[in-house]
């Protein structure tokens, strides 16, 4: 093959390597996503996080297939696909067995990625147990998914559960253009060298013809490793080799659909739910958060920023109420156990401090809404805390701001170690770590004046409208495509 050809000579000046291995698009292909677990129509839950929606808009542009973990558990892990068809999409799920779920996905996946990806080390409990798990499911999902595959087909593998994915049907011999992208942030080259396995994980993301991240220093930590640790070599900006092979490595910010969360929260202006939850606010001002249960969204640094606000301004007290939304995620994993205690704690220090009897300034909720009914919640919310210690992106900033009433938008307080604040730069910016700083932010939202919050918002909406899900989609195919494989 010419890809093959042009890698094989190193002779060959690198623009010319780059030129040969990039294709240009072809007219038509079928997206094949890839996912640790697929939400087909018949088991979505309101709550279904950010990366189901996203897999969701870019199937049904033109439809083709979404393959993955069924979330079924059973005695032992099955060869038998199931299969659904809705519309143009077909579901392709496999269950797993107590084994490959406590090894695969709690143990490796979340004990050593999850948290080393979002720079918590500490936290990281890595065992060679966990990693032969890891790497049996994602040679099972290779081996089931290999035959369903067609030459012309594009391949779009999602997230740190799946990172060996492609390297597995490559020895399988699939030659179709395979792309990465990853969700969550990429740890430093440095940081990245706790893990024992550093160097077999960063040769499987170069099995991919196409990796994406979330942000620029994302991929300046890929880029960093392979440069430093990999004997890689840079052939043309985003282009590397390294392991033997070409990859390129790009930025792709994840999107939201802007015109339907605004549509939602509009319709949802005078929902039943929303009616309720502006009758038991008076006139006091609402400031929520939206997060699923986990360490990495700082939600216990947000608790003390209110706490400190209440605090320290007495002003506020009686005259604002903080909402949390926080759905239990991987109940299974200690440290989410623990986190979960912890925020109930902090939740009942503030009230019983703070608390009147015709007023509780913390309502911590342990549970999810659908979409539509978030995004009222949102529309009705003067200020929204986005702080995570670390996030790859972070949708719910996003739609947040796309919620808004155009005539009297609230403020967004968003962490800066937050994707999303590489794009929203207008969104207050706080240092999660600074709760004295936090709350001095959520001050600054409460007294900031219509004028500037207008401001503010119509500039964050046009990056959201040219940034939406739909661009990322298609900017993420249209570069696989043009890749052309090459395997």
């Amino acid at each position: 093959m010419m890809e093959g050809d042009a890698v094989a000579d190193a002779a060959i000046e690198p623009r010319y390597i780059a030129r040969a291995y990039f294709r240009t698009e072809k007219a038509s292909h079928r997206l094949v996503a890839v996912s640790n677990r697929v939400t087909t129509t018949a088991h979505a839950r309101p709550d279904s996080g950010g990366l189901a929606v996203a897999i969701r808009a870019a199937l049904q542009h033109n439809g083709g297939i979404w393959f993955g973990w069924s979330g079924e558990i059973r005695g032992q892990t099955s060869d038998e696909l199931q299969i659904i068809a809705d519309g143009p999409l077909t579901f392709a799920t496999v269950d797993l067995s107590q084994k490959d779920f406590d090894e695969y996905y709690i143990g490796y996946a979340n004990r050593v990625l999850w948290p080393l990806f979002h720079f918590r080390s500490s936290l990281v409990q890595f065992s060679r147990r966990d990693l032969a798990g890891y790497l049996r499911v994602n040679r099972m999902f290779a081996r089931m998914l290999a035959p369903m595959l067609s030459p012309d087909d594009l391949v779009w593998v999602h997230d740190y559960h799946l990172i060996p994915l492609g390297e597995e049907l490559r020895k399988l011999d699939r030659t179709e253009p395979i792309g990465f992208f990853l969700h969550t942030p990429f740890p430093s080259a440095e940081l990245l060298r706790v893990l024992p396995n550093h160097r077999e994980l960063i040769r499987s993301l170069c099995a991919y013809d196409l990796v994406g991240f979330q942000t620029q220093s994302d991929l300046d930590g890929f880029r960093d490793y392979l440069l430093r640790w990999a004997g890689g070599e840079e052939l043309v900006r985003g282009v590397l080799r390294a392991f033997g092979r070409i990859v390129r490595a790009e930025v792709f910010p994840i999107g939201i659909d802007v015109g339907t969360v605004s549509a939602q929260a509009a319709a949802a202006d005078g929902s039943r739910h929303t009616r309720r939850l502006c009758q038991s606010l008076g006139d006091r001002a609402l400031m929520i958060g939206v997060d699923r249960l986990d360490y990495s969204k700082g939600l216990t640094a947000r608790f003390r920023a209110y706490g400190h606000l209440l605090d320290t301004h007495r002003e506020t007290r009686g005259r604002t109420v903080l909402i949390q939304i926080a759905p239990p995620s991987r109940s299974e994993v200690p440290e989410y156990q623990e986190i979960r205690k912890t925020l109930a704690a902090l939740a009942g220090q503030i009230n019983s401090r703070y608390g009147e009897f015709d007023w509780t300034p913390l309502r911590y909720i342990n549970k999810g809404f659908s979409h539509p009914i978030l995004t009222g919640f949102f529309r009705a919310s003067r200020i929204a805390l986005v702080t995570p210690l670390r996030d790859g992106m972070n949708l719910v900033a996003k739609e947040y701001v796309a919620s808004q009433p155009a005539g009297d938008p609230g403020v967004l307080v968003l962490s800066c170690f937050a994707g999303a604040a590489r794009e929203l730069a207008e969104a207050v910016i706080v240092n999660p770590f600074d709760i004295e700083g936090m709350a001095e932010a959520i001050l600054q939202g409460l007294n900031m004046p219509l004028g500037e919050r207008k401001e503010r918002w119509m500039a964050m909406m046009r990056v959201l409208e040219r940034n939406d899900i739909t661009a990322w989609r298609e900017s993420f195919v249209r570069a696989l495509a043009a890749t052309g494989g090459g395997w």
